[in-house]
């Protein structure tokens, strides 16, 4: 008879997530070496990538051990190779590329952040002097916007989609926080007659000019400087965009933002809303219910709200229905509300 596998308690998981913090600085190192795009140019020792990079023979051997141990790399007869996904979003000449990310999620700021997380727990909220998020703070901000663009293909994609961008129709697109702006841009490229009006502080706004510019739509994004709360924001609008915003707020700062939008829109527009929406239960699917931890370390007040959360707050806004739609490849949904 066969002996029955008991799993024994380990402090295996204990120690990883302790140590965590290190696989988050190989990775960054790989990034700041570029071994990813030196990799996928063929240059697969530690000698040629010594050579490559100007690095230690020794550091990159160490390096490039831990990226395979941590499924980053691939390792055969001392030669190193691409994961699938090191290939389509670490290699710098990917255009999926998202390397840049790494700059705003592992800032020194993020960092300082969570290591005085504790204090925000015993608090209930952010222990930064901008724990609102309601005030410029072009450090921040300006560095969000220029490494966050390339994770915003798929969903600003889908949500373009969505608002039936392709079919060519006159729309008039509000971007409230539009950032690096290219939700919009997106539809603007679906789209030949799309003007798309996007609303963040001044200095925000030119790295979305930056990005129209580039995307050649330049001509058809007009921006307007300010608040999202304060601003005047124009009316008559097709669709109004608010992707990764509601979850820096509480509720009644969300509806106070959703009835503004309301009012923006012409009757039958559309509000198209991009968050990290949990289930009920609040821990699933994990890394959208995660994601109340980091508003929790960065945010007075704001949270990962559920559905059922979010229909009650568009509901006192104005909007009688609003409908869920799970984003393709990506842990977050957007929300659409008709007025």
């Amino acid at each position: 008879m066969a002996t029955p596998i008991v799993n024994r308690p380990t402090p295996e998981k204990i120690f990883n997530t302790l140590s965590a913090f290190q696989a988050a600085a190989a990775l960054q190192a790989g990034i700041d070496l570029d071994i990813f795009s030196a990799i996928a140019e063929g240059l697969i020792t530690p000698a040629a990538l010594a050579q490559k990079t100007g690095a230690a023979e020794r550091g990159l051997r160490i390096l490039c051990d831990y990226l395979a141990i941590q499924g980053f790399l691939t390792k055969e007869s001392g030669h190193y190779g691409l994961t699938q996904d090191s290939a389509i979003f670490l290699n710098r000449r990917s255009p999926a590329y998202m390397g840049s990310v790494a700059a705003f999620m592992n800032s020194d700021r993020s960092s300082a952040t969570f290591r005085r997380l504790t204090e925000a727990v015993r608090k209930g909220g952010t222990i930064n002097a901008m724990g609102d998020n309601s005030e410029p703070d072009d450090e921040f901000w300006v560095n969000f916007a220029r490494s966050m663009a390339p994770l915003t293909g798929i969903a600003a994609g889908f949500i373009a989609d969505l608002a039936g961008a392709s079919d060519g129709k006159p729309m008039k697109v509000l971007d409230i926080a539009a950032s690096h702006g290219m939700f919009g841009i997106t539809i603007a490229r679906k789209n030949p007659q799309a003007r798309i009006f996007a609303l963040d502080w001044p200095n925000v706004l030119h790295v979305a000019l930056e990005n129209a510019k580039a995307a050649g739509v330049a001509d058809r994004l007009a921006p307007i400087p300010g608040s999202a709360f304060d601003a005047y924001l124009g009316a008559d609008y097709d669709c109004v965009l608010i992707t990764n915003l509601f979850h820096h707020f509480d509720p009644k700062t969300c509806e106070k933002l959703m009835r503004r939008a309301h009012t923006a829109l012409k009757p039958g527009g559309k509000v198209f809303t991009l968050e990290f929406v949990p289930n009920d239960d609040r821990v699933s699917p994990p890394m959208a219910a995660a994601f109340s931890l980091i508003m929790l370390a960065n945010t007075d007040a704001g949270d990962a709200y559920t559905f059922a959360e979010y229909e009650k707050m568009f509901r006192n806004s104005g909007f009688a229905k609003t409908t869920l739609h799970p984003v393709p490849d990506l842990p977050q949904h957007v929300l659409v509300s008709e007025k």
